[in-house]
């Protein structure tokens, strides 16, 4: 199977912009600090991730697919802090 420049541009972008999302993961599991974590754009940015996801699989794109399904897992996981650990720190 042979890789065309588009696809390795794919996958690397994919790659890319899904590592991007560890280190503030990590940290917010780590410190459950989620006080610079704004809760309006954290649930717009997961939900437009579903809809990427979404529209990689009716596109059969899998650079789309997987990129944007560990990338949901990751901003569903900071999101879900941010709303569990976010009121505790408000108050």
């Amino acid at each position: 199977m042979a890789f065309h420049l588009t696809d390795l541009i794919g996958y690397g972008a994919a790659f890319l912009t899904t590592v991007s999302f560890v280190p503030q993961a990590w940290l917010t599991v780590r410190t459950r600090d989620v006080s610079g974590i704004s809760l309006g754009m954290y649930t717009l940015f997961t939900a437009g991730v579903a809809l990427w996801l979404a529209y990689g699989v009716t596109q059969r794109s899998w650079p789309l697919v997987g990129a944007n399904a560990v990338t949901f897992l990751l901003a569903l996981a900071v999101l879900i802090m941010r709303l569990r650990y976010g009121a505790r720190q408000a108050g």
